[in-house]
């Protein structure tokens, strides 16, 4: 219900709705896939349903960790009033960020189909790896949103260090244009690359690597012990830290 509402309250009186990402997304996509195919020589109908995939469920990711840091700050009214499980406030951010995926994703079957690509088995893959995504990225909300009401420069720090991971993962090039030696360490140890490669080669009509979905895995098991002992241990100073 709360996400619901922050949606409903963000795009209140427009005649389009959450729409307007949607067409945002459009736009982008159809920019970014038409400039950089050109200057990195690759076809559009490669290069387009790639980045299309690449923005869409980055976007996803990069909203859900940068409004994950201040779950708990924005929801400070309701806090200190109401007495609710504070992991509610949480999943309110995932929600609305994935309503918004929701409107995007609808680009995609339009993209695929635009460039002459079918559909194939392959791609209920990506069902699977988008609940693995999410998974992954709640737990690092969890963190987050615990530690950034402790300390507030965090969320500028987490907005800068996105930033940075957005160009050293493979969203607006491709890994196959990365020469090979230590550089391919660049993808090895990037999480976030095995996290858009379990939704991303399903779609592209591929199977994951198994790599990918052991280093999700992992990075899911290790990740949310963590964030358990972390909420465990100081949710309790949430409301006085606010």
């Amino acid at each position: 219900m709360f996400g619901w509402q922050d949606i409903a309250h963000r795009y209140r009186r427009s005649r389009v709705g959450a729409f307007w990402v949607t067409l945002n997304m459009s736009v982008t996509i159809g920019a970014l896939g038409l400039i950089f195919g050109t200057l990195f020589r690759v076809p559009i109908v490669e290069f387009l349903p790639y980045i299309c995939i690449s923005l869409i469920f980055w976007t996803f990711i990069a909203s859900c960790i940068n409004e994950g840091c201040t779950s708990f700050v924005d929801s400070e009214g309701i806090i200190l009033q109401v007495r609710i499980p504070l992991f509610v406030h949480v999943l309110r951010t995932i929600y609305r960020n994935g309503i918004v995926l929701g409107h995007n994703v609808l680009i995609l079957p339009l993209v695929l189909l635009a460039v002459g690509r079918p559909p194939t088995w392959h791609m209920l893959l990506a069902i699977p790896g988008v609940l693995l995504m999410a998974l992954n990225v709640l737990w690092m909300m969890l963190i987050l949103s615990v530690v950034c009401v402790r300390y507030r420069d965090l969320t500028h720090i987490v907005q800068n260090f996105l930033q940075v991971i957005f160009y050293l993962t493979p969203l607006m090039w491709m890994p196959q244009t990365l020469p090979d030696g230590p550089y391919r360490l660049i993808l090895e140890f990037n999480p976030f690359y095995h996290l858009m490669m379990l939704v991303r080669a399903p779609l592209f009509g591929e199977l994951p690597a198994s790599a990918n979905w052991m280093v999700c895995i992992g990075l899911a098991i290790a990740g949310w012990t963590v964030a358990l002992h972390v909420y465990g241990r100081y949710r309790h100073r949430i409301p006085y830290w606010l």
